[in-house]
């Protein structure tokens, strides 16, 4: 204990506000005694040592330099803290202030609006927070302005607004997806979410500000983006603003310089119309569910250019946009197109462990001996890949390609592929679209690229020139010519022409490595057609007939012996012809073979195509 009467002193210069003590009054050390204001801050002055206010050196109003007294304190005994001035603060107790912050909050989750579930129930959907929590880790989400209302103070309350318009309609915020998979900075992303249950799902003001922060996040940080986007578009009802045409918005613009810096996955169910189906048509990959509609204009917007009434389900249904290829991959519901992300995002998010793959030794009989029999491709890439690691692209679009995502021991792939079953496995215009844009986006996120070749190369023919195949077509080759990623090829049955080449890369010196199975058949145009070509005097000498046909064969086969696989390896232009059952391990000591590479932040493209 002091000895002697001590000064307490103000520790900043300002105004005193008040003093809390009488003289003859017995203080703690801690307890406030006065009060001074300094920069429009107020500041407490508290009690140095246990003792009995004996006197007062300053009276509310007074200007005082820092330093100077404010009253006089003599010692006493200390009673051991029961008469203390001060309570010991209860952690669990909520202060006003909290309490009403979090009361504000409440107001926006599901448990409090029941109408809302109800309503999303009754459309067998689920709520936009639902849809989050079911993506995103527990415990990871960061949510970014969940106390926006939507800007219509000019026309409401703004209790009326927090009740009709949480977080005004968009969920927004950074969290992992399939971080028991991936480390932490790989396992990020931004994540973002309409509420079809406010407003039906419009972009309003305060909407696009929070799509705009959390995108300059993400582009910033080159975060992977999920969108959930169903909604109606534009929102013509907000009044809170200085604007006549709002086109000077930026929301789009940054959605779409983010194309080649991280992934962008789009997730479609219900409607999903004008601004929204824009947003969605940036992505890199797209998911809509089977009740999905999506289209550039809904009904309203239809109607009003004059082009006819039409109900929301009749615009741009499942059926159109998977064979048009606007959809990606198809997702039974919600629940489904959520799983669907989170195993494509792990394509770019890298390598597993625990993988498991079917008997390899079944690929020896995947092909046909017969080399003119048509066979599904896709049973040879279920059981060449790792099980259950495969997921398919845009299938009802190009239908003669197959692009799809893979893994091979854990490691992630991408994969075109011929399918016979279509044109025979020629490259049509539609085909060699997809595989090029699929090829950009593995070239982007660096997955290494796996070509499967069976092709009696491009479509040719007046009715496919329609299609523009020359600059279609093309663009396997001038994307191929700028990828970083390594392309490997395995040449399954028919590698002729351009297309074979193509397939590729360019050529068959192209690829990192490029393998032939023992059916595999190469030549600058299919047997049957070259043999008609080069031998068309011979054969016309020959009687129509059996004779004809006996030449014709044996000229077929002479071709064939000079293009097999093997004798096509002898010359060099192939690396290898292989045994179907070792193909996995081909393909794995090649990528082992390559040099590290690290994930280069910010993607290796400038951008993808949309297409």
């Amino acid at each position: 204990m002091r000895n002697g009467p001590e000064d307490i002193t103000t520790p900043v210069p300002g105004t005193v506000v008040r003093i809390d003590v009488a003289v003859d009054e017995t203080v703690r050390p801690g307890q406030v005694v006065a009060v001074i204001e300094s920069m429009k801050m107020h500041h407490d002055i508290v009690a140095t040592m246990h003792g009995v206010v004996t006197e007062l050196l300053a009276a509310p109003d007074d200007l005082l330099a820092e330093g100077d007294p404010v009253l006089v304190i003599a010692p006493r005994a200390s009673d051991g803290g029961a008469t203390a001035a001060r309570q010991a603060l209860d952690p669990d107790t909520i202060r006003t202030d909290l309490a009403a912050v979090q009361a504000l909050h409440a107001m926006g989750l599901d448990a409090h609006r029941p109408e809302a579930v109800a309503r999303r129930r009754a459309t067998g959907q689920r709520t936009a927070r639902e849809n989050v929590a079911d993506l995103v880790d527990p415990g990871t989400f960061i949510e970014y302005g969940a106390l926006a209302v939507a800007a219509q103070r000019r026309r409401r309350p703004l209790e009326e607004l927090r009740r009709m318009s949480p977080a005004d309609g968009l969920v927004t915020g950074v969290g992992a997806i399939n971080g028991t998979l991936f480390p932490e900075e790989r396992a990020r992303a931004a994540v973002l979410a309409y509420d079809y249950t406010v407003l039906a799902g419009t972009q309003g003001l305060m909407n696009h500000k929070k799509t705009d922060r959390l995108l300059g996040i993400a582009k910033q940080w080159a975060l992977p983006v999920v969108w959930f986007m169903e909604g109606g578009g534009g929102r013509p009802g907000d009044t809170d603003a200085v604007a006549a045409s709002w086109l000077d918005i930026t929301s789009f613009s940054l959605f779409a310089s983010m194309s080649g810096i991280a992934p962008r996955i789009g997730i479609a169910s219900g409607y999903c119309f004008a601004g929204n189906a824009v947003f969605f048509g940036c992505c890199d990959v797209t998911i809509a569910t089977r009740n999905a509609n999506i289209g550039m204009g809904g009904p309203a917007m239809i109607e009003g250019g004059g082009l006819g009434v039409y109900s929301p389900k009749a615009v741009g249904p499942i059926d159109v946009q998977a064979a048009s290829g606007v959809v990606d991959l198809v997702a039974e519901d919600e629940a489904d197109a959520t799983r669907q992300a989170k195993q494509l995002l792990g394509y770019f998010q890298g390598a597993t462990t625990g993988w498991q793959c079917a008997d390899q030794r079944m690929l020896r009989h995947a092909v046909p001996e017969d080399r003119v029999k048509a066979y599904d491709v896709r049973p040879v890439i279920d059981t060449l890949a790792d099980t259950g690691s495969v997921m398919e692209l845009r299938r009802g679009y190009g239908r003669g390609m197959i692009t799809a995502f893979v893994r091979i021991e854990g490691r992630p792939l991408g994969l075109i592929a011929n399918d016979p079953h279509h044109l025979g496995g020629a490259i049509d215009a539609e085909a060699a679209e997809k595989a090029a844009r699929f090829m950009q986006l593995c070239d982007a996120f660096d997955v290494p690229l796996l070509s499967l070749c069976d092709t009696p190369g491009f479509m040719v023919g007046p009715e496919s020139e329609k299609t523009a195949p020359v600059r279609r077509g093309a663009r396997m080759f001038v994307t191929a010519a700028a990828m970083d990623v390594p392309i490997l090829t395995v040449v399954l049955r028919k590698g002729y022409g351009l297309g074979a080449q193509a397939m590729a890369g360019g050529g068959l010196h192209s690829p990192f490595l490029t393998v032939a199975w023992p059916t595999g058949e190469f030549g600058a145009m299919g047997l049957e057609g070259a043999v008609r070509l080069a031998y068309r005097k011979e054969l016309a000498a020959q009687p129509e007939g059996p004779s004809r046909d006996a030449l014709f064969q044996q000229l077929v086969g002479e071709l064939y012996e000079t293009g097999k696989a093997t004798t096509v390896a002898a010359f060099l232009e192939v690396d290898a012809v292989i045994d179907p059952a070792e193909t996995r391990g081909w393909l794995v000591r090649a990528l082992k073979a390559l040099p590290p590479r690290e994930p280069r932040r910010g993607g290796r493209r400038r951008f993808v195509d949309t297409w």
